[in-house]
């Protein structure tokens, strides 16, 4: 009978790194979308809507990147285990 190695630290840790990467970049993105919107130079019914939809999809970045730590987190606390 063959027995399968244990997986190295860096290998199990890998998934988490990657999730927690990914919200990272989500927030950055979320914000640069925010300082962008909030630097135009437009003004109008239109800006204001173009605004909205821009805050709306930060908001929708920001909440993926939360999951994305939530889901880091319960990972990582079933490889500690």
């Amino acid at each position: 009978m063959t027995t399968i190695p244990a997986a190295r630290s860096e290998q199990r840790h890998a998934p988490v790194d990657g999730l927690r990467a990914h919200s990272t970049a989500l927030r950055h993105h979320a914000e640069r979308l925010r300082a962008s919107a909030a630097a135009l130079d437009w003004k109008g019914p239109e800006a204001d809507a173009f605004r909205r939809r821009v805050e709306d999809l930060a908001e929708r970045c920001a909440t993926a990147a939360d999951g994305l730590t939530r889901s880091a987190a319960h990972l990582d606390a079933h490889v500690h285990r």
